[in-house]
C-alpha cells in the first residue's frame, strides 16, 4: 500500500526545519549505501550522526506520533531515526530497492524495513524533477508533494529519484518496523481501521462499531509482532 500522509509538519516547522538544514553542511550521499546503491545515487545527505539531524528527527518522531492517519496506516512498531538528503544541479538516485535491514545507531539492534518513508521539505514550485518514482504491481507512481507532507510506502518496492535540473529538493527519508509485517494484512487492517472511524462519525458508537472494533483487535491480535 503506497499512502499520501498530509500535514505531518506545519508551514512554521517546515521553516523551522528547512532553516537548520540550509546552515548545515552536508556529505556525499554514497557514503549510507552499499555497493549497488552507490553505483546510482548522486546527492548529499546529512551525517547520520550529526546534532542538527538528531535534533530535526526528534521533532519529526514528534509529529508523526500526533498524526492519526500515520499511526492507522503504518502500525509502527520501531523507527529508524529520520536522516536527511538534498538534491540539486541534477543529481539523482537511479533505480533501486532499499536493504531489508538497518541498525539502530545508538542501541546497534536491528530493524526489519517494512516500510519506507519520504517527508518532503520542499515546496514542489521551487524545483523541477526531483520525483520520487515507485514501481510495484500496478506499475509506476510518481510522487511529488507539499512540503510538509509525507509518502508511505513498501520498503521492498523499487524506487528512483529522478534527476534535479532546477532548484534544490530537500527531504526527510527513513524506514520502520511495523506491527503488522505482511502489506496486504496492514492495508485490510488500515481500510478497517479509516471504515469504522467515518460509520462512527456518521451514526455514533453503536453496537456495530463495537462489533467491528473488536474484529479489527482481534485480527491486530492475530497478525500482530510485538
Amino acid at each position: 500500500m503506497m499512502l499520501h500522509v498530509p500535514e505531518v509538519l506545519s508551514p512554521a516547522q517546515v521553516c523551522e526545519v528547512r532553516r537548520a538544514l540550509d546552515a548545515a553542511s552536508w556529505v556525499d550521499g554514497r557514503q549510507t549505501v552499499g555497493a549497488q546503491g552507490a553505483l546510482v545515487k548522486q546527492n548529499r545527505q546529512l551525517p547520520e550522526h550529526s546534532p542538527e539531524g538528531r535534533e530535526l528527527g526528534k521533532l519529526i518522531l514528534a509529529a508523526l506520533a500526533r498524526h492519526a492517519l500515520f499511526f492507522s496506516a503504518a502500525l509502527p512498531r520501531r523507527l529508524v531515526p529520520p536522516l536527511f538528503n538534498r538534491y540539486e544541479g541534477g543529481e539523482h538516485y537511479g533505480l533501486h530497492v532499499d536493504g531489508a535491514v538497518r541498525t539502530l545507531p545508538d542501541s546497534g539492534e536491528q530493524l526489519r524495513t517494512d516500510l519506507s518513508c519520504t517527508l518532503f521539505l520542499s515546496s514542489p514550485q521551487d524545483y523541477d524533477g526531483g520525483e520520487l518514482e515507485v514501481v510495484d504491481t500496478y506499475g509506476a507512481h510518481e510522487v511529488k508533494l507539499p512540503a510538509g507532507d509525507l509518502v508511505l510506502y513498501p520498503a521492498s518496492s523499487l524506487h528512483r529519484v529522478h534527476p534535479v535540473t532546477r532548484g534544490a529538493r530537500v527531504c526527510s527519508f527513513f524506514w520502520l518496523q511495523s506491527l503488522v509485517r505482511d502489506d496486504a494484512r496492514r492495508a485490510m487492517l488500515f481500510e478497517l481501521d479509516q471504515t469504522i472511524a467515518k460509520l462512527r462519525g456518521r451514526v455514533g458508537e453503536t453496537d456495530e462499531t463495537v462489533a467491528l472494533t473488536g474484529h479489527y483487535h482481534n485480527l491486530l491480535r492475530m497478525w500482530g509482532e510485538v
